[in-house]
């Protein structure tokens, strides 16, 4: 189930800051973060979702994101991996067309040896009590444990301000989780530079990594970009 194909634009996040992209935002999600920017992907609540889906052949999505011709491609939502055997197809499609593939996951659900095949890197964002759920609806250890399992992981933690950093080295203490980039939560580009000034001294302290939202910084929460 798709919400939307878009691109070319840059990855806004994480290990290939500013990289030439293609995005698959995929619908559904199990989980229900409070600043989730994309809830019209989940949140009936809020949203007639069958207005931001649709249901399209794999060969269809593989074709528009190889005519974007940007050499990489996340793969993203809502919860990708809840679709894993479309998303191994579509990504299988990807790389057989030499584009990088990349997957955005909440962490809460294993990987099949399938997609993990694929599969370029995945960038796990595991959810903080900031997000507003339960602890055992959002950490599921042996999905965690599988991730880091495929080589293939890197973590990133969205962060509302420096209470969150603690919690963010309770991961990395538990599962050995490396390398760590943290992600200053918000959806325009005041409250981006704002946490992110207020977070660079302790994260870089700690020993990891900061990382804006550089689509939000040029753009704000406009969708598509």
């Amino acid at each position: 189930m798709i919400s939307e194909i878009f691109g070319p634009t840059i990855q806004g996040e994480g290990t290939l800051l500013g990289r030439r992209t293609m995005f698959v935002r995929l619908s559904g999600c199990h989980m229900s973060c409070l600043y989730c920017d994309t809830a019209y992907t989940w949140d009936s609540t809020r949203f007639n979702l069958d207005d931001f889906r649709e249901v399209l052949p794999v060969s269809d999505v593989a074709e528009k994101v190889l005519a974007g011709s940007a050499g990489m491609a996340v793969i993203t939502g809502g919860e990708p991996l809840r679709q894993q055997g479309a998303v191994a197809d579509l990504a299988g499609r990807l790389r057989a067309g030499k584009v990088r593939v990349e997957v955005e996951t909440s962490g809460s659900i294993a990987p099949t040896a399938a997609l993990v095949s694929v599969v370029d890197q995945f960038n796990v964002s595991p959810k903080l009590a900031a997000s507003g759920m339960t602890e055992r609806r959002r950490r599921r250890d042996p999905a965690v444990n599988a991730f880091l399992a495929t080589g293939k992981a890197v973590w990133k933690f969205v962060a509302v301000g420096v209470e969150d950093l603690d919690e963010i080295a309770e991961w990395e203490a538990r599962f050995g989780l490396a390398p760590i980039w943290v992600m200053p939560e918000g959806t325009d580009a005041d409250t981006i530079l704002r946490r992110s000034r207020e977070l660079a001294d302790p994260v870089i302290a700690r020993g990891w990594n900061l990382t804006p939202r550089l689509h939000v910084l040029l753009w704000g929460d406009e969708r598509g970009r």
